[in-house]
């Protein structure tokens, strides 16, 4: 039920929140540049 759901996420949560760590992505700028020019590439291909 939804309120199951609801309960199960919170409790979830509040164990998560406990010891909570930073996520940080770490990439070259060359390697995300190349991955948003490929999806530009992608986006502006007509099919």
């Amino acid at each position: 039920s939804v309120p199951q759901l609801i309960a199960a996420i919170k409790e979830y949560l509040d164990n998560h929140n406990q010891n909570p760590k930073v996520f940080a992505w770490k990439a070259p700028v060359e390697k995300i540049l190349a991955k948003i020019a490929k999806c530009k590439e992608a986006l502006d291909t007509q099919h």
